[in-house]
């Protein structure tokens, strides 16, 4: 290959011989642009790592990409700090040749006004330079590993979090800002405007992949100490894998059989919980507390125990996917001895497994097992397991997947008719309309009710209206016989109701008194209203129950098939 220009491959022999001036004008230059970094935002680019996803335009480069990423608080408030600093740059002699001919004649560019100018100029200088932003790119990447820069890109940085992640972000985007600078000369139109929002995206485009000072951890540890509040509560989605899920620092030793006390194990780096369902995601519940909670409340949960884990860092949290982890939780953030007490549910049934961590500082004791009722802990601990037991609340779990797990009431009538039961809810039962037409009106949250005959009972279903828990209403539907309604909404207020021979029998909140009728305490017995899980669910099998005909998903199936509700006049 000759020496002639025209004989190089574009940006590969220029960039070696540019590359001496370029560094030598960073090693000059770059920590006095460093320096007029406003902090904030300084330290919002170092924690960069990749914002909006945008799609890629056709032949727009990364750095472009990048920038249109950034927030535009960002862009703004450097341009704004670094203006007369970047003014007063020198050009890097023969930089710009590697940058091609400027595209000339007329050609289109659209810009919103709402964009940023730096964002504007550095796309408005891609469109009339083609190619050129990659060659500032791949200067930038080759000075970052260049023994001259490497060693002033953060690495020396101190101080609190904030201060570490703004060197950080500060100094590479020096090195983009002048490495532009340096190139660009007066090859852009607005230069100043376009060598900043070069910088900025040819940083925001390489820093996600540019390693942390080695202080940065330490640094991000000490805030969350100086932050961190007693009591805290939270929740996560937790992975699961080969029937465990962690509560650790880091990676964690690989568990044992679990055989102490059935739930719960202690390993290297955290503490283990077993489960039933073998992989998958469960969200887990934890609470951190001050002090030792006041006592041991085990109703509702099959298995309790608890442990002591020497915490070695603190702030351990749960191992999930990444875009559940918006609700963190985690141990106090500092090194000490924890006591973790585990509440498990449902393991012999994966469709209802849910958990709750309870978290606080106390010295080591031996483990204790609180409660010990599931069969899985049974045969972990080597123990008999116990029969298994059939709830009958498992048959209404539908409902929490279906269009009423919000807010619905449900209302099993006998002795009437459909139409007399439409009639005493106050329906015109020669009006009825399309259910899509009441969803999609000012009705959706009004007075409107589908109903179906089934051997001579009726069921009707009412989606976020409650007449059928209205004490007239009911004492109605049960003149020639008995009726029962189950209310629920969104803000976990119900009503479970009873009537017959026209005579309302009980009606109250879900585990309050419903009186002392001897069919009425038949429906409840057994039905345990103060564990929150299926609450609403067990309400469905008293009212099955008082009336010998329960809501199933195929009768609610054919009611939503069928289409059609029914507008309720005012009573």
């Amino acid at each position: 290959m000759g020496d002639n220009d025209s004989d190089r491959t574009p940006g590969t022999a220029r960039e070696d011989e540019v590359m001496p001036a370029l560094v030598q004008a960073i090693v000059r230059e770059a920590p006095r642009v460093a320096a007029a970094v406003p902090v904030t935002a300084a330290a919002a680019l170092g924690r960069w790592r990749g914002g909006q996803e945008h799609r890629a335009r056709p032949g727009e480069p990364e750095a472009i990409r990048a920038l249109r990423g950034l927030p535009v608080w960002i862009v703004e408030r450097v341009h704004g700090a670094l203006e007369l600093t970047v003014r007063a740059l020198p050009p890097v002699a023969g930089a710009a040749a590697g940058l091609g001919d400027r595209v000339t004649g007329t050609f289109a560019f659209g810009s919103l006004n709402t964009e940023a100018e730096a964002l504007r100029e550095a796309r408005f200088f891609d469109t009339s330079r083609p190619g050129a932003v990659e060659v500032i790119a791949g200067l930038v990447s080759r000075l970052v590993e260049h023994e001259a820069v490497a060693g002033s890109l953060g690495a020396d940085a101190a101080g609190d979090e904030e201060a570490v992640a703004a060197a950080h972000g500060a100094a590479y985007l020096a090195v983009a800002v002048v490495t532009a600078a340096g190139v660009l000369g007066d090859a852009a139109y607005d230069k100043v405007a376009a060598q900043i929002g070069l910088g900025l995206g040819v940083a925001s485009a390489l820093l996600p992949s540019r390693s942390m000072p080695v202080v940065y951890e330490e640094a991000v540890l000490a805030k969350k100490r100086a932050e961190y509040r007693l009591p805290a509560f939270g929740s996560m989605q937790v992975a699961v894998r080969d029937h465990v899920f962690a509560l650790a620092e880091g990676p964690v030793a690989e568990p044992g059989e679990f055989a102490d006390n059935g739930l719960v194990e202690v390993v290297d780096g955290g503490v283990l919980v077993r489960t039933g369902r073998e992989t998958g995601v469960l969200e887990v519940r934890m609470r951190v507390l001050a002090e030792p909670p006041a006592k041991i409340d085990t109703q509702g949960w099959h298995e309790v125990a608890e442990v002591s884990w020497p915490a070695r860092r603190g702030d351990a949290t749960f191992v999930g996917p990444k875009h559940y982890n918006h609700r963190r939780i985690a141990t106090p953030p500092r090194p000490g001895d924890l006591r973790v007490r585990v509440y498990a549910y449902g393991r012999d049934d994966v469709e209802t497994e849910n958990y709750e961590l309870v978290v606080w500082e106390a010295p080591p004791a031996p483990a204790v097992v609180h409660a010990r009722a599931d069969r899985l802990g049974h045969r972990l601990r080597g123990e008999p397991e116990p029969p298994g037991v059939d709830l009958p609340e498992a048959a209404y779990r539908w409902v929490s997947q279906s269009a009423l797990s919000e807010g619905a009431t449900v209302t099993v009538v006998v002795g009437l008719t459909l139409r007399e039961v439409l009639q005493a809810f106050g329906a015109d039962i020669r009006e009825p309309e399309p259910i899509e037409d009441l969803l999609d009106s000012d009705l959706e949250f009004g007075p409107w009710v589908t109903a179906s005959e089934v051997d001579g009972i009726v069921l009707a279903i009412e989606e976020n209206g409650i007449r059928g828990a209205q004490r007239e209403v009911l004492a109605e539907l049960s003149r020639e016989g008995r009726a029962a309604s189950m209310f629920w909404n969104v803000n976990a207020v119900s009503r479970l109701s009873f009537a017959r021979d026209g005579e309302l029998l009980a009606s109250d909140e879900l585990g309050r008194s419903l009186g002392d009728d001897p069919e009425v305490a038949a429906a409840v017995e057994g039905l345990d209203f103060h564990d929150w899980r299926d609450r609403y669910e067990k309400g469905l099998v008293a009212v099955e129950r008082f009336t010998g005909r329960g809501l199933t998903v195929e009768d609610f199936d054919e009611i939503q098939e069928a289409g059609m509700g029914y507008p309720l006049a005012d009573l």
